[in-house]
């Protein structure tokens, strides 16, 4: 999103995670994420989507970070709270969609018979029978790997503070780490080797007692003011160094080894009548022999069921859409009055709303967002409609009380203190416009929802489906304690690019430079792994050097981690290097969107070709073009195009309507009366066209080479 300062940017992000001040209004649109609109959900299930699912870098880091505490502790305690909320959404998620299944399965094949329904259903209470002994299984597992990880992590810290000759509460914590390495035995973790490593942690009690006595040594030796003998000091943790890297790589070969199939694992065990498992040769060995077991005994019939279950939720989803696209043409002629009728109109709102939210397939694991907001969508546009009819009724006699005092005072030779503001109307026609085109909009999806229902591959829908519910029975295992989110903490640090994260991990902000606090706020916004990451002008209060690792950082981290990134700017030529696809933002409005391509090289809105002709230009000596004037204040927002009074190509026209978002290409739009087919023709400035050709220029040599 590119604009200068005032155009709405960062408002339009904060809008995306609902963090706008308390006395912001919002005048309309809809933000689509996941089935829902972000401008119509409750705080609660905000909470389960700000930074889980979308996050944010503001300009300023000192924004985002608290200056007292320490990074490590900023790093940490997001994870291990939403670690616990997706605990939660997992089994509620799995629940869900297993019940969900089981019904459908039903209607599909019982047809009335008692005795096969209940077989289908037992099918589902097996299912969900042995999920928790791969539940249990996988949890124990967990454990004792994560206990692996941590201790490894912290030996790591130890060596790293021995060798500094830093080393703090050594005893105490050289104990903890005999207790992870303790924990971490299991039949899949540490287990050929687990004598080995209860000999090394049971030999540490003597090493822990000597390291005890050379720290309160070096203690008392610092209140008298002398120094403690490095060979005595060297001698000691030389011996605890050894023992420490000998667990640690006893727990890094563990950390190396295949993970069993605890899926599989947990229906042999619950349904085989064996306590034990088989002796196998490898991992790899037990877990195809236990997936056979698995697909033979149970899965392919249950496959086949749940499949015969999806192919008839299909068929009922598509006669239940069926049904609400007769019921939204049936109740589309209450939207073509001039006038709408309140109770009409909202009669008829209710009973398309209700089909299409039955039309919903509670079988589809991916939401369908059009289907899911039209409800939110109607409503939000009735309101506007009924409530811009009181509005506009208000704001003319506003309008007409100033107007005539202020004629008064000019009639009487005095000067009004002020300029009356235009009044403010909605225009209804547009609103009713708009609901009309939801409505056929959302007609036209469902027809092609339908049309497209023959092509579905139900074989590929339903595996995924049953990963879908081991994906979320696996969620509710995935417990995040402190030690694994500081484990989690310090390899994010190496990622954005922190040295010796371990020393940093115990910082505060200010013992950061400005970019590596940058960095810090990224890797706290990536800490739950998100979706999207909204970058609000992040390399602003930057040098220009640290500014290019910055937005090296970032791409490397949205090609690693598959982010969809929206990235907040008022430079171009960040724009240039960063973007897939550009909004120019006005006045809080998208004025003109389109590929990097399309806005470089074919820009279309007078707005775009002054922020181009401003850009500064190594190749050229020209004078850059400044955009005269400021955006407007958009508590009185202007009438018609806001950009029309600074525009020197404004008509008529932009001074009284807003221009619609015309189509230039199926990726190319912009919102400018320019393009009206009765406009006249007017070409981008020279400034433009010549840099259009310089850079064509440049790519043309490039490609050639």
């Amino acid at each position: 999103i590119v604009g200068e300062s005032g155009s709405g940017k960062s408002v339009t992000s904060k809008a995306i995670l609902g963090i706008l001040a308390a006395n912001s209004i919002i005048e309309g649109g809809e933000i689509i994420y996941d089935g829902q609109d972000l401008l119509k959900i409750t705080e609660d299930e905000f909470h389960k989507i700000r930074g889980d699912k979308i996050a944010m870098i503001f300009q300023d880091p000192m924004s985002s970070l608290n200056p007292i505490v320490k990074i490590g502790k900023q790093l940490t305690e997001a994870m291990v709270l939403k670690g616990k909320a997706r605990q939660r959404e997992s089994r509620t998620t799995f629940n869900t969609y297993l019940k969900a299944l089981n019904r459908r399965m039903i209607e599909a094949q019982a047809q009335g018979d008692s005795a096969k329904a209940a077989e289908l259903s037992q099918k589902c209470k097996q299912f969900d029978k042995f999920e928790y002994k791969h539940l249990e299984l996988e949890g124990a597992y967990n454990d004792a790997r994560q206990a692996a990880e941590e201790a490894t992590t912290e030996i790591a810290t130890i060596l790293f503070e021995i060798e500094k000759n830093a080393l703090t509460d050594g005893a105490y914590r050289i104990g903890r780490v005999c207790n992870l390495a303790m924990n971490s035995i299991n039949d899949w973790v540490v287990a050929a080797r687990a004598e080995e490593l209860v000999a090394l942690v049971k030999g540490k009690v003597e090493i822990d007692s000597a390291d005890k006595e050379l720290l309160a040594a070096k203690r008392n030796a610092l209140k008298r003011g002398t120094i403690v003998k490095a060979q005595k000091g060297k001698a000691s943790f030389e011996e605890t160094s050894k023992a420490l890297a000998a667990i640690k790589e006893i727990l890094d070969e563990a950390l190396t080894f295949e993970q069993p199939n605890f899926f599989a694992m947990g229906y042999y065990l619950t349904f085989s009548g064996e306590k034990t498992l088989p002796a196998f040769a490898s991992i790899a060995e037990m877990n195809a022999y236990l997936r056979k077991y698995l697909d033979d005994s149970f899965m392919l019939s249950f496959i086949n069921d749940a499949k015969q279950g999806i192919v008839y939720s299909g068929d009922v989803w598509c006669k239940e859409m069926g049904e609400a696209i007769a019921c939204l043409k049936a109740h589309r002629s209450a939207f073509e009055q001039p006038d709408l009728d309140k109770k009409t109109v909202y009669a008829a709102y209710k009973a398309m709303a209700k089909e299409v939210i039955e039309s919903i397939d509670p079988l589809n694991t991916v939401k369908d967002s059009m289907v899911y907001t039209f409800d939110s969508g109607m409503k939000s546009e009735l309101e506007k409609y009924l409530g811009g009819i009181k509005k506009n009724a208000k704001e003319e006699k506003r309008y007409t009380k100033e107007k005539t005092a202020y004629d008064k005072l000019i009639a009487k030779g005095k000067t009004p203190d002020g300029e009356v503001v235009p009044a403010s109307y909605t225009d209804l026609e547009f609103v009713r416009k708009t609901i009309l085109r939801q409505i056929d909009q959302m007609a036209e999806h469902l027809e092609q929802l339908i049309a497209h229902n023959a092509e579905r591959d139900f074989d590929a829908e339903t595996v995924a489906m049953i990963d879908f519910l081991k994906a979320n029975a696996s969620g509710v295992v995935n417990k995040v304690t402190k030690r694994v989110a500081k484990a989690r903490a310090i390899k994010l640090m190496e990622e954005v690019g922190i040295s010796e994260p371990r020393k940093r991990y115990n910082q505060y902000p200010f013992e950061f430079s400005g970019g590596m606090r940058q960095r810090i706020v990224i890797a706290i916004a990536l800490a739950a792994d998100p979706d999207i990451l909204i970058c609000d002008e992040p390399t602003t209060a930057l040098d220009v050097t640290i500014q290019s690792r910055i937005l090296e950082l970032i791409n490397k981290l949205k090609r690693e981690r598959n982010l969809s990134i929206i990235f907040i700017t008022h430079d171009l030529g960040v724009v240039a290097n960063m973007a897939d696809r550009i909004a120019v933002m006005y006045a809080g409005k998208i004025v003109e969107y389109g590929t990097s391509e399309d806005i470089f090289y074919h820009a279309a809105h007078p707005y775009t070709w002054a922020l181009l002709s401003s850009m500064p230009d190594l190749d050229t000596n020209e004078k850059l073009d400044a955009i005269p004037g400021t955006p407007p204040n958009m508590i009185y927002p202007p009438v018609g195009d806001a950009f029309a009074a600074r525009n020197k190509y404004a008509m008529k026209i932009d001074f009284e309507r807003q221009p619609p978002m015309f189509k230039i290409s199926d990726t190319h739009h912009a919102a400018t009366w320019l393009l009206h087919p009765d406009a006249p023709k007017v070409d981008p400035p020279k400034t433009v066209t010549d840099r259009i050709a310089r850079m064509q220029q440049k790519r043309g040599v490039s490609n050639d080479q």
